[in-house]
Protein backbone atom coordinates (compact mmCIF):
# COMPACT_ATOMS: atom_id res chain seq x y z
CA UNK A 1 0.00 0.00 0.00
CA UNK A 2 1.67 3.47 -1.20
CA UNK A 3 1.80 6.06 1.95
CA UNK A 4 -0.36 8.88 1.16
CA UNK A 5 1.30 12.28 1.25
CA UNK A 6 -1.29 13.23 3.77
CA UNK A 7 -2.14 11.18 6.81
CA UNK A 8 -5.54 12.09 6.73
CA UNK A 9 -5.57 10.58 3.33
CA UNK A 10 -4.97 6.85 4.47
CA UNK A 11 -7.16 3.99 3.22
CA UNK A 12 -7.56 0.70 5.36
CA UNK A 13 -9.58 -2.37 4.14
CA UNK A 14 -13.34 -1.84 3.85
CA UNK A 15 -14.13 -3.44 6.93
CA UNK A 16 -11.65 -2.04 9.15
CA UNK A 17 -12.91 1.24 7.56
CA UNK A 18 -16.52 0.70 8.20
CA UNK A 19 -15.41 -0.55 11.84
CA UNK A 20 -13.55 2.40 12.88
CA UNK A 21 -16.25 4.72 11.34
CA UNK A 22 -18.86 2.95 13.57
CA UNK A 23 -16.87 3.67 16.56
CA UNK A 24 -16.62 7.28 16.08
CA UNK A 25 -20.82 6.89 15.43
CA UNK A 26 -21.10 5.43 18.93
CA UNK A 27 -19.01 7.78 20.56
CA UNK A 28 -21.02 10.32 19.59
CA UNK A 29 -24.58 9.04 19.13
CA UNK A 30 -25.86 9.46 22.46
CA UNK A 31 -25.19 13.77 22.48
CA UNK A 32 -26.57 13.34 18.78
CA UNK A 33 -30.13 11.46 19.75
CA UNK A 34 -30.21 14.10 22.42
CA UNK A 35 -30.98 17.21 21.16
CA UNK A 36 -33.73 16.22 19.26
CA UNK A 37 -35.75 14.23 21.81
CA UNK A 38 -34.58 17.61 24.06
CA UNK A 39 -36.29 20.08 21.58
CA UNK A 40 -39.01 17.63 20.68
CA UNK A 41 -40.39 17.69 24.12
CA UNK A 42 -40.12 21.04 24.68
CA UNK A 43 -41.93 21.52 21.18
CA UNK A 44 -44.66 19.22 23.11
CA UNK A 45 -44.42 16.43 19.82
CA UNK A 46 -46.06 13.61 19.24
CA UNK A 47 -44.19 10.33 20.04
CA UNK A 48 -44.05 9.78 15.53
CA UNK A 49 -42.96 13.20 15.79
CA UNK A 50 -39.83 12.93 17.67
CA UNK A 51 -38.96 9.34 15.86
CA UNK A 52 -39.23 11.58 12.78
CA UNK A 53 -36.66 14.47 13.91
CA UNK A 54 -34.51 11.74 15.23
CA UNK A 55 -34.37 10.28 11.81
CA UNK A 56 -34.06 13.77 10.57
CA UNK A 57 -31.31 14.82 12.80
CA UNK A 58 -28.99 11.28 12.17
CA UNK A 59 -29.80 11.91 8.49
CA UNK A 60 -28.47 15.61 8.47
CA UNK A 61 -25.58 14.20 10.72
CA UNK A 62 -24.65 11.62 8.49
CA UNK A 63 -24.41 13.85 5.23
CA UNK A 64 -22.33 17.00 7.08
CA UNK A 65 -20.16 14.37 7.59
CA UNK A 66 -19.73 13.20 4.21
CA UNK A 67 -19.29 16.67 3.47
CA UNK A 68 -16.98 17.80 5.95
CA UNK A 69 -14.57 15.03 5.42
CA UNK A 70 -14.48 13.93 1.65
CA UNK A 71 -15.10 17.73 0.90
CA UNK A 72 -16.13 19.90 -2.38
CA UNK A 73 -15.04 23.40 -3.82
CA UNK A 74 -14.23 25.26 -0.94
CA UNK A 75 -16.28 23.43 1.73
CA UNK A 76 -14.90 20.93 4.16
CA UNK A 77 -11.69 20.32 5.87
CA UNK A 78 -11.42 17.34 4.54
CA UNK A 79 -10.37 16.23 7.93
CA UNK A 80 -11.79 13.09 10.18
CA UNK A 81 -14.37 15.65 11.75
CA UNK A 82 -17.59 14.39 12.60
CA UNK A 83 -20.58 16.19 12.60
CA UNK A 84 -23.67 16.00 14.26
CA UNK A 85 -26.44 18.29 15.89
CA UNK A 86 -24.76 20.68 19.12
CA UNK A 87 -25.61 21.21 22.23
CA UNK A 88 -24.10 24.79 21.77
CA UNK A 89 -27.65 26.02 20.36
CA UNK A 90 -29.90 23.74 22.57
CA UNK A 91 -30.20 26.46 25.49
CA UNK A 92 -30.79 29.57 22.71
CA UNK A 93 -34.03 26.68 21.03
CA UNK A 94 -35.92 26.37 24.33
CA UNK A 95 -35.83 29.69 24.97
CA UNK A 96 -37.08 30.39 21.12
CA UNK A 97 -39.66 27.69 21.58
CA UNK A 98 -40.67 28.84 24.83
CA UNK A 99 -44.90 27.96 25.32
CA UNK A 100 -45.49 27.89 21.69
CA UNK A 101 -44.86 24.02 20.53
CA UNK A 102 -45.18 23.73 16.71
CA UNK A 103 -45.06 27.09 16.09
CA UNK A 104 -41.84 27.82 18.15
CA UNK A 105 -40.20 24.91 16.60
CA UNK A 106 -40.80 26.72 13.14
CA UNK A 107 -39.23 30.02 14.55
CA UNK A 108 -36.29 28.49 15.51
CA UNK A 109 -36.00 26.82 11.70
CA UNK A 110 -36.14 30.24 10.79
CA UNK A 111 -33.77 31.49 13.21
CA UNK A 112 -31.30 28.75 11.89
CA UNK A 113 -31.21 28.86 8.60
CA UNK A 114 -31.05 33.31 8.82
CA UNK A 115 -28.25 32.60 11.46
CA UNK A 116 -25.92 30.36 9.61
CA UNK A 117 -26.14 31.82 6.57
CA UNK A 118 -24.64 35.44 8.37
CA UNK A 119 -22.22 33.21 9.88
CA UNK A 120 -21.62 31.30 6.24
CA UNK A 121 -20.85 35.26 4.63
CA UNK A 122 -18.43 36.03 8.04
CA UNK A 123 -16.08 33.18 7.23
CA UNK A 124 -14.10 35.43 5.47
CA UNK A 125 -13.33 38.05 8.05
CA UNK A 126 -14.11 35.39 11.44
CA UNK A 127 -10.32 35.71 12.22
CA UNK A 128 -10.56 39.26 12.82
CA UNK A 129 -13.57 38.11 14.70
CA UNK A 130 -12.08 35.09 16.68
CA UNK A 131 -10.08 38.21 19.21
CA UNK A 132 -13.87 39.19 20.85
CA UNK A 133 -13.96 34.77 21.44
CA UNK A 134 -11.07 34.40 23.65
CA UNK A 135 -10.81 31.69 26.57
CA UNK A 136 -12.34 34.03 28.54
CA UNK A 137 -15.20 34.32 27.20
CA UNK A 138 -15.90 30.65 25.47
CA UNK A 139 -15.42 28.88 28.58
CA UNK A 140 -17.89 30.85 30.31
CA UNK A 141 -20.54 30.51 27.75
CA UNK A 142 -19.25 26.19 27.41
CA UNK A 143 -19.61 26.05 31.19
CA UNK A 144 -23.31 27.85 30.89
CA UNK A 145 -24.38 25.15 28.57
CA UNK A 146 -24.04 22.78 30.88
CA UNK A 147 -25.80 24.25 33.75
CA UNK A 148 -28.62 25.85 31.86
CA UNK A 149 -29.33 21.85 30.55
CA UNK A 150 -29.67 20.44 33.84
CA UNK A 151 -33.19 21.22 34.45
CA UNK A 152 -33.79 19.81 31.59
CA UNK A 153 -32.46 16.94 32.91
CA UNK A 154 -34.27 16.66 36.03
CA UNK A 155 -37.36 17.34 34.14
CA UNK A 156 -36.72 14.50 31.91
CA UNK A 157 -36.87 12.44 35.55
CA UNK A 158 -39.53 14.01 37.39
CA UNK A 159 -41.98 14.29 34.72
CA UNK A 160 -44.49 17.50 34.40
CA UNK A 161 -46.53 18.39 37.10
CA UNK A 162 -49.28 18.50 34.74
CA UNK A 163 -50.62 16.45 31.36
CA UNK A 164 -53.04 17.00 28.94
CA UNK A 165 -56.25 15.25 28.88
CA UNK A 166 -58.76 15.94 26.14
CA UNK A 167 -57.41 19.39 26.52
CA UNK A 168 -57.61 19.79 29.84
CA UNK A 169 -54.47 20.34 32.30
CA UNK A 170 -54.41 17.47 34.67
CA UNK A 171 -52.56 16.68 37.76
CA UNK A 172 -50.01 14.09 36.60
CA UNK A 173 -49.06 11.00 38.59
CA UNK A 174 -46.37 10.49 38.22
CA UNK A 175 -45.01 13.65 38.56
CA UNK A 176 -41.72 13.13 41.34
CA UNK A 177 -42.33 9.36 41.11
CA UNK A 178 -39.40 7.42 43.29
CA UNK A 179 -39.41 4.52 40.84
CA UNK A 180 -38.42 7.22 37.65
CA UNK A 181 -36.00 8.78 40.05
CA UNK A 182 -34.44 5.12 41.37
CA UNK A 183 -34.36 4.67 37.40
CA UNK A 184 -32.56 7.27 36.47
CA UNK A 185 -29.97 7.30 39.24
CA UNK A 186 -29.41 3.37 38.61
CA UNK A 187 -28.65 4.85 34.57
CA UNK A 188 -26.19 7.29 36.16
CA UNK A 189 -24.41 4.65 38.50
CA UNK A 190 -24.20 2.47 35.20
CA UNK A 191 -22.58 5.09 33.38
CA UNK A 192 -20.09 5.54 36.23
CA UNK A 193 -19.34 1.95 36.32
CA UNK A 194 -18.65 1.79 32.94
CA UNK A 195 -16.30 5.09 32.76
CA UNK A 196 -13.83 2.60 34.70
CA UNK A 197 -13.54 0.72 32.23
CA UNK A 198 -10.73 1.68 29.96
CA UNK A 199 -12.42 -0.54 26.69
CA UNK A 200 -15.96 1.24 27.91
CA UNK A 201 -15.37 4.15 28.72
CA UNK A 202 -16.33 5.69 24.92
CA UNK A 203 -19.24 3.71 24.81
CA UNK A 204 -20.30 4.28 28.39
CA UNK A 205 -23.42 6.99 27.99
CA UNK A 206 -24.41 4.68 25.01
CA UNK A 207 -24.27 1.71 26.58
CA UNK A 208 -25.80 3.60 29.94
CA UNK A 209 -29.03 3.98 27.45
CA UNK A 210 -29.25 0.58 26.61
CA UNK A 211 -29.03 -1.12 30.22
CA UNK A 212 -30.96 1.51 31.64
CA UNK A 213 -33.67 0.88 29.04
CA UNK A 214 -33.86 -2.51 29.54
CA UNK A 215 -34.59 -2.80 33.22
CA UNK A 216 -37.52 -0.19 32.50
CA UNK A 217 -38.75 -2.65 30.00
CA UNK A 218 -38.53 -5.31 33.10
CA UNK A 219 -40.43 -3.05 35.20
CA UNK A 220 -43.26 -2.33 32.32
CA UNK A 221 -41.67 1.43 31.62
CA UNK A 222 -40.99 1.16 27.91
CA UNK A 223 -43.44 1.68 25.48
CA UNK A 224 -42.85 0.04 21.58
CA UNK A 225 -46.26 1.83 19.92
CA UNK A 226 -44.24 3.83 17.93
CA UNK A 227 -42.37 0.64 15.79
CA UNK A 228 -45.56 -0.90 15.00
CA UNK A 229 -45.97 2.42 12.73
CA UNK A 230 -42.85 2.96 11.34
CA UNK A 231 -41.69 2.24 8.14
CA UNK A 232 -38.13 0.21 7.15
CA UNK A 233 -37.20 3.04 4.93
CA UNK A 234 -37.80 6.60 4.45
CA UNK A 235 -36.57 10.04 2.89
CA UNK A 236 -37.22 12.82 5.27
CA UNK A 237 -39.63 14.95 4.01
CA UNK A 238 -38.75 18.77 3.33
CA UNK A 239 -40.29 21.19 6.30
CA UNK A 240 -42.64 18.26 7.74
CA UNK A 241 -43.44 20.74 10.63
CA UNK A 242 -44.45 23.28 8.51
CA UNK A 243 -42.79 26.70 6.59
CA UNK A 244 -40.08 28.37 8.99
CA UNK A 245 -40.88 31.43 10.46
CA UNK A 246 -38.64 34.72 10.72
CA UNK A 247 -38.28 36.56 13.96
CA UNK A 248 -35.94 39.54 14.88
CA UNK A 249 -35.20 38.63 18.62
CA UNK A 250 -35.00 34.82 17.69
CA UNK A 251 -32.50 35.63 14.55
CA UNK A 252 -30.15 37.77 16.95
CA UNK A 253 -29.82 35.32 19.57
CA UNK A 254 -29.32 32.28 17.27
CA UNK A 255 -26.46 34.44 15.31
CA UNK A 256 -24.45 34.62 18.85
CA UNK A 257 -25.02 30.65 19.24
CA UNK A 258 -23.89 30.36 15.55
CA UNK A 259 -20.31 32.82 16.60
CA UNK A 260 -19.83 30.68 19.47
CA UNK A 261 -19.97 27.32 17.39
CA UNK A 262 -17.72 28.94 14.43
CA UNK A 263 -15.25 29.16 17.32
CA UNK A 264 -15.31 25.93 18.75
CA UNK A 265 -15.22 24.33 15.00
CA UNK A 266 -12.41 26.11 14.39
CA UNK A 267 -10.62 25.20 17.52
CA UNK A 268 -11.87 21.41 16.51
CA UNK A 269 -10.04 21.73 12.97
CA UNK A 270 -6.74 22.70 14.69
CA UNK A 271 -7.11 20.57 17.21
CA UNK A 272 -7.56 17.72 15.05
CA UNK A 273 -5.34 19.20 12.47
CA UNK A 274 -2.33 18.81 15.43
CA UNK A 275 -3.47 15.03 16.23
CA UNK A 276 -3.40 13.80 12.65
CA UNK A 277 -0.09 15.78 12.38
CA UNK A 278 -0.63 17.44 8.95
CA UNK A 279 -1.11 20.81 7.63
CA UNK A 280 -3.57 22.85 8.70
CA UNK A 281 -3.66 26.93 6.90
CA UNK A 282 -6.49 29.47 6.89
CA UNK A 283 -7.88 28.27 4.00
CA UNK A 284 -8.30 24.71 5.41
CA UNK A 285 -10.16 26.12 8.60
CA UNK A 286 -12.17 28.33 6.23
CA UNK A 287 -13.36 25.50 4.21
CA UNK A 288 -13.97 23.70 7.33
CA UNK A 289 -15.74 26.37 8.66
CA UNK A 290 -18.04 26.87 5.52
CA UNK A 291 -19.42 23.12 5.10
CA UNK A 292 -20.30 23.47 9.00
CA UNK A 293 -22.51 26.38 8.27
CA UNK A 294 -23.99 25.04 4.86
CA UNK A 295 -25.15 21.76 6.34
CA UNK A 296 -26.46 24.13 9.42
CA UNK A 297 -28.14 26.49 6.89
CA UNK A 298 -29.55 23.82 5.08
CA UNK A 299 -30.59 21.30 7.87
CA UNK A 300 -34.02 23.03 8.64
CA UNK A 301 -35.16 22.01 5.26
CA UNK A 302 -34.76 18.29 6.35
CA UNK A 303 -36.04 19.37 9.79
CA UNK A 304 -32.76 19.52 11.62
CA UNK A 305 -30.62 21.73 13.73
CA UNK A 306 -27.39 23.06 13.45
CA UNK A 307 -24.60 20.05 12.82
CA UNK A 308 -21.58 20.79 14.18
CA UNK A 309 -17.83 19.22 14.94
CA UNK A 310 -17.90 16.94 17.48
CA UNK A 311 -15.40 17.92 20.07
CA UNK A 312 -15.72 14.18 21.67
CA UNK A 313 -14.25 12.88 18.43
CA UNK A 314 -11.46 14.64 18.35
CA UNK A 315 -9.88 12.57 21.39
CA UNK A 316 -11.11 9.51 19.85
CA UNK A 317 -9.08 10.32 17.24
CA UNK A 318 -5.91 10.64 19.57
CA UNK A 319 -6.63 7.76 21.34
CA UNK A 320 -7.33 5.27 18.55
CA UNK A 321 -4.24 6.43 16.38
CA UNK A 322 -6.73 6.26 13.26
CA UNK A 323 -6.32 9.53 11.50
CA UNK A 324 -8.09 8.50 8.42
CA UNK A 325 -10.70 10.96 7.13
CA UNK A 326 -12.45 7.89 5.19
CA UNK A 327 -13.07 6.11 8.47
CA UNK A 328 -15.01 8.70 9.82
CA UNK A 329 -16.93 9.15 5.93
CA UNK A 330 -17.78 5.45 6.88
CA UNK A 331 -18.80 6.60 10.09
CA UNK A 332 -21.32 9.53 8.50
CA UNK A 333 -22.49 7.14 6.14
CA UNK A 334 -23.19 4.94 9.00
CA UNK A 335 -25.12 7.69 10.37
CA UNK A 336 -27.36 8.66 6.53
CA UNK A 337 -28.59 5.15 6.51
CA UNK A 338 -30.28 5.36 9.74
CA UNK A 339 -31.36 8.19 9.18
CA UNK A 340 -33.37 6.56 6.50
CA UNK A 341 -34.88 3.85 8.57
CA UNK A 342 -37.87 5.36 10.52
CA UNK A 343 -38.03 1.71 12.43
CA UNK A 344 -33.76 2.20 13.99
CA UNK A 345 -35.00 6.00 15.07
CA UNK A 346 -37.93 4.04 16.73
CA UNK A 347 -36.16 1.87 18.53
CA UNK A 348 -34.24 4.91 19.99
CA UNK A 349 -37.38 6.99 20.85
CA UNK A 350 -38.50 3.99 23.08
CA UNK A 351 -35.76 5.16 25.88
CA UNK A 352 -37.60 6.34 28.66
CA UNK A 353 -37.56 9.92 29.34
CA UNK A 354 -35.87 9.13 33.38
CA UNK A 355 -33.45 6.90 31.12
CA UNK A 356 -32.62 9.76 29.53
CA UNK A 357 -32.05 12.29 32.38
CA UNK A 358 -29.80 10.03 34.51
CA UNK A 359 -27.24 10.36 31.15
CA UNK A 360 -28.00 13.68 30.65
CA UNK A 361 -26.87 14.32 34.38
CA UNK A 362 -23.39 12.62 33.18
CA UNK A 363 -23.69 14.15 29.64
CA UNK A 364 -24.70 18.09 30.51
CA UNK A 365 -22.39 17.57 33.59
CA UNK A 366 -19.59 17.03 31.10
CA UNK A 367 -20.23 19.70 28.80
CA UNK A 368 -19.79 22.43 31.49
CA UNK A 369 -16.68 20.64 32.90
CA UNK A 370 -15.58 21.10 29.50
CA UNK A 371 -16.29 24.96 30.09
CA UNK A 372 -14.44 24.64 33.62
CA UNK A 373 -11.21 22.75 31.80
CA UNK A 374 -11.50 26.02 29.43
CA UNK A 375 -11.70 28.51 31.94
CA UNK A 376 -8.46 26.86 33.83
CA UNK A 377 -6.13 28.40 31.14
CA UNK A 378 -7.32 31.46 31.81
CA UNK A 379 -4.78 34.09 33.42
CA UNK A 380 -6.30 35.47 36.83
CA UNK A 381 -3.32 36.70 38.28
CA UNK A 382 -2.73 40.68 37.62
CA UNK A 383 -6.00 40.80 34.99
CA UNK A 384 -10.12 41.39 35.40
CA UNK A 385 -10.56 38.16 34.67
CA UNK A 386 -12.17 36.66 37.83
CA UNK A 387 -14.73 39.38 37.33
CA UNK A 388 -15.48 38.44 33.71
CA UNK A 389 -16.54 34.83 34.57
CA UNK A 390 -18.26 35.53 37.45
CA UNK A 391 -20.84 38.31 36.58
CA UNK A 392 -21.25 36.51 32.83
CA UNK A 393 -21.74 33.15 34.52
CA UNK A 394 -23.69 34.60 37.24
CA UNK A 395 -25.58 36.70 34.07
CA UNK A 396 -26.29 33.66 32.30
CA UNK A 397 -27.58 31.39 34.68
CA UNK A 398 -30.65 34.46 35.71
CA UNK A 399 -32.92 32.90 32.96
CA UNK A 400 -32.20 29.12 34.14
CA UNK A 401 -33.25 29.61 37.79
CA UNK A 402 -35.34 32.33 37.36
CA UNK A 403 -37.16 31.23 34.15
CA UNK A 404 -39.41 34.50 34.26
CA UNK A 405 -36.96 36.61 35.11
CA UNK A 406 -37.55 39.03 31.35
CA UNK A 407 -41.12 38.36 30.70
CA UNK A 408 -42.15 42.30 31.29
CA UNK A 409 -39.89 43.26 28.82
CA UNK A 410 -40.03 43.79 24.78
CA UNK A 411 -40.57 40.64 23.16
CA UNK A 412 -37.59 40.34 21.31
CA UNK A 413 -35.55 41.80 24.19
CA UNK A 414 -36.53 38.41 26.26
CA UNK A 415 -36.18 35.78 23.56
CA UNK A 416 -32.56 37.10 23.50
CA UNK A 417 -31.76 37.09 27.02
CA UNK A 418 -34.02 34.36 28.38
CA UNK A 419 -31.14 31.89 26.71
CA UNK A 420 -28.34 31.59 29.32
CA UNK A 421 -26.27 30.77 26.37
CA UNK A 422 -26.70 34.65 24.60
CA UNK A 423 -26.63 36.11 28.37
CA UNK A 424 -23.50 35.04 28.67
CA UNK A 425 -21.83 35.43 25.37
CA UNK A 426 -23.40 39.14 25.40
CA UNK A 427 -22.07 39.88 28.96
CA UNK A 428 -18.60 37.87 28.28
CA UNK A 429 -17.82 39.84 25.03
CA UNK A 430 -18.69 43.29 26.22
CA UNK A 431 -16.72 42.82 29.70
CA UNK A 432 -13.29 41.06 28.15
CA UNK A 433 -13.53 44.37 25.72
CA UNK A 434 -13.44 47.06 28.77
CA UNK A 435 -11.12 45.02 31.15
CA UNK A 436 -8.50 43.38 28.53
CA UNK A 437 -9.24 44.89 25.26
CA UNK A 438 -9.68 48.95 26.08
CA UNK A 439 -5.98 50.63 26.54
CA UNK A 440 -4.40 47.33 25.53
CA UNK A 441 -5.49 45.92 28.84
CA UNK A 442 -5.42 42.13 27.40
CA UNK A 443 -3.58 39.80 28.90
CA UNK A 444 -1.99 36.51 28.12
CA UNK A 445 -4.54 33.30 28.34
CA UNK A 446 -7.24 35.85 27.14
CA UNK A 447 -6.74 34.62 23.75
CA UNK A 448 -8.58 31.85 21.57
CA UNK A 449 -8.53 28.44 23.99
CA UNK A 450 -11.88 26.92 22.92
CA UNK A 451 -9.85 23.26 22.89
CA UNK A 452 -8.75 23.40 26.06
CA UNK A 453 -4.88 22.82 26.54
CA UNK A 454 -4.38 23.83 23.17
CA UNK A 455 -3.19 27.50 21.75
CA UNK A 456 -1.73 28.74 18.24
CA UNK A 457 1.47 29.64 18.00
CA UNK A 458 2.96 32.46 18.72
CA UNK A 459 2.70 33.99 15.19
CA UNK A 460 -0.88 33.32 15.15
CA UNK A 461 -1.66 34.53 18.72
CA UNK A 462 0.15 37.54 18.04
CA UNK A 463 -2.22 37.65 14.47
CA UNK A 464 -5.30 37.55 16.17
CA UNK A 465 -5.13 39.88 19.03
CA UNK A 466 -3.74 42.37 16.75
CA UNK A 467 -7.24 41.86 15.03
CA UNK A 468 -5.32 40.30 11.53
CA UNK A 469 -6.31 37.03 9.68
CA UNK A 470 -4.77 34.30 8.50
CA UNK A 471 -2.84 34.77 5.50
CA UNK A 472 -3.62 32.36 2.63
CA UNK A 473 -0.74 29.48 3.13
CA UNK A 474 -0.19 30.39 6.43
CA UNK A 475 0.21 27.08 8.54
CA UNK A 476 -1.38 27.11 11.76
CA UNK A 477 0.00 24.60 14.15
CA UNK A 478 -1.45 24.22 17.76
CA UNK A 479 0.69 23.24 21.18
CA UNK A 480 -0.11 22.18 24.82
CA UNK A 481 1.88 25.55 25.98
CA UNK A 482 0.41 28.33 27.83
CA UNK A 483 0.86 31.77 25.91
CA UNK A 484 3.93 33.86 27.38
CA UNK A 485 2.65 37.06 29.08
CA UNK A 486 2.88 40.53 26.81
CA UNK A 487 3.01 43.40 28.11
Amino acid sequence: MTTPARPEDETLPLATTFGYGLQHILAMFGGVIAVPLIIGSAAQLSAADKVLLVSCCLFVGGAATLLQTLGLPYLGSKLPLVQGVSFATVATMLAIIGTDGRDGLRTVYGAVIVASVIGFLLVPIFGRMLRFFPAVVTGSVITVIGLSLMPVAAGWITGQKTTMVNGTATANPDYLNPGDIGLAFFTLGAIVLLAKSRKLARMAILLGLVIGTLVAAAFGKVSTSAIGSAGIVAVPQPFAFGMPLFEIGAIVSMTIAILVIMVETTADVLAVGEVVGTKVDSRRVGDGLRADLASSALSPVFNSFPATAFAQNVGLVAITGVKSRFAVAAGGAVLLVLGLSPIASAVVGMIPTAVLGGAGIALFGTVAASGIRTLGKVDYDGTNNLIVVAIAIGAGLIPVVKTDFWHRFPSWFETIFHSGISTTAIVAVVLNIVFNMIGGGRKAGSTLATAPALQVTDVETRVLAEGGAFESGQVVRVRPVKEPERA
